[in-house]
């Protein structure tokens, strides 16, 4: 699957689809921290125009997401 581009806007709607909930947002208001039932991480999402290969990497790993959810 190729690496999709996508925003952090973009990427957290993506992860409420998937059953993600917001815990908080940091102090200075540039990550939205997320945490789903039964999953023993949290996600980081920066709320960037566009994500780096890394996080969005990190997010299909630990959320199971696949080229279906960024359709």
């Amino acid at each position: 699957m190729k690496q999709p581009v996508v925003s952090g806007l973009e990427m957290i709607k993506i992860l409420h689809r998937r059953g993600w909930t917001d815990i908080r947002k940091t102090k200075k208001g540039s990550h939205l921290i997320m945490k789903k039932e039964g999953v023993f991480d949290n996600l980081a999402i920066p709320l960037h125009d566009e994500l780096t290969v890394g996080v969005i990497h990190h997010c299909i790993v630990v959320a199971g997401l696949t080229g279906v959810d960024f359709e």
